[in-house]
């Protein structure tokens, strides 16, 4: 009798990616409007609107180490169901808040609270993701994120131009508040009563997990390149519509999650990883080099497979070498390690941008990546190997 696979579309889960969806979906939608509220409505400095939008990165930062403590503390749905609603609460703020320290304070709480919301949500659907299709399912739960970052802004920029800020400020708390009542609907046993974790080191930091961790920042470099300054690249080498290369990367994402959480499921990890680096490598010299719109949105398409085949595997890297009870310690280091890697990214392209050029800061990227590929083969891969637990 052939063995039937475990259903993953289940009730658990596809709350859990409506929920996920939601939060980003929301916050998202503040990204591209905000900028443009700050300078034209509030009247504040054009030098001082990436200091007002990083808050929310310092904010997330400084919560993330320790989401995953308490996720493994506390039970997990009451812990999510409760960061949530803060998080969507928090969106009143921007109604009130109307000088730059009061913009920023909002942004640092909102940007902590998010990090508990996304570390408590990932470890929540690890759970109800049946361990054999986990790979599957982790690819299908990442990609809520990507449409989200791709059809927010769309909807974002159209509500804004016809309603302003504020109308558009009350839908992301809306959108918020519908995915806080899809938490609701998650059918989550209470956790057995376990004694609490003691205090140290790697209750806040999965160390077994610290060399992927390396070859994520790594990865995530050339990320946190992409999304700040992809638009200004575009201007410079005379794309029209630079923009649009969000929407070929959500393309190239969408088409490689379909594929690369199952090759991860029948044991490919090694070979997902590999490749994705592979791609991301050849991909950003190319970008760097060639200069004409056809390469620019090809390229879009292809940055967007590379990532989008590597997160399944990377998220399995550090899920696999943890017990259950430190599951939340391993999607807290996980998401803290691509974090650090974009923010790095952000600041060293504008860095190497000022002192050569965009084209050098890209270049810079893909030898990441090759760093990446080296650090995998040298620690990453014997070091999973070792510590694996299924």
């Amino acid at each position: 009798m052939e063995h039937q696979k475990p259903i993953l579309w289940n009730r658990n889960f596809v709350q859990c990616c409506i929920s996920y969806f939601l939060m980003n979906f929301s916050f998202y939608m503040l990204m591209p409007t905000m900028p443009v509220y700050l300078v034209e409505v509030l009247g504040i400095d054009t030098a001082n609107v990436g200091i007002v939008l990083s808050s929310y990165t310092i904010g997330l930062l400084c919560v993330r180490p320790f989401s995953g403590y308490l996720v493994d503390c506390f039970s997990r749905k009451p812990l999510y169901l409760y960061a949530f609603m803060v998080f969507a609460i928090l969106f009143s703020g921007y109604l009130f808040a109307v000088t730059m320290l009061a913009i920023m304070v909002v942004r640092f709480l909102q940007g902590g609270f998010m990090g508990l919301t996304s570390v408590s949500g990932n470890t929540i659907a690890i759970d109800v993701i049946p361990s054999a299709r986990r790979g599957e399912g982790m690819g299908f739960y990442g990609l809520t994120i990507n449409l989200a970052m791709s059809l927010a802004p769309l909807a974002a920029v159209a509500l804004y131009a016809r309603l302003g800020f504020h109308p558009l400020v009350m839908m992301a708390l809306a959108a918020a508040s519908i995915g806080v009542a899809s938490v609701g609907l998650i059918r989550y046993p209470e956790r057995e009563k376990m004694p609490r974790p003691h205090f140290s080191l790697d209750r806040f930091i999965l160390l077994k997990a610290l060399p992927a961790a390396f070859s994520y920042v790594l990865v995530a470099i050339p990320y946190g390149m992409i999304i700040s300054f992809v638009v200004l690249y575009g201007k410079e080498i005379n794309v029209s519509n630079p923009g649009y290369f969000f929407v070929y990367m959500a393309i190239g994402v969408g088409i490689s999650r379909l594929i690369s959480g199952r090759l991860v499921d029948h044991g490919k990890i090694h070979q997902v990883a590999v490749s994705s680096m592979l791609c991301l490598l050849v991909t950003f010299i190319v970008f760097a080099l060639l200069h004409n719109a056809f390469v620019f949105f090809a390229c879009a398409l292809f940055i967007g497979i590379g990532f989008g085949v590597g997160v399944p595997a990377f998220q399995c890297l550090f899920v696999n070498v943890a017990p259950h009870s430190m599951r939340g310690t391993a999607t807290s280091t996980y998401l803290t390690s691509f974090d650090m890697g974009v923010g790095i990214g952000m600041l060293s392209a504008g860095f190497i941008a000022s002192c050569l050029s965009l084209s050098a800061a890209y270049l810079a990227g893909s030898a990441c990546c090759l760093l990446s590929l080296l650090v995998y083969f040298r620690w990453v891969k014997p070091s999973y190997e070792r510590n694996r637990l299924i």
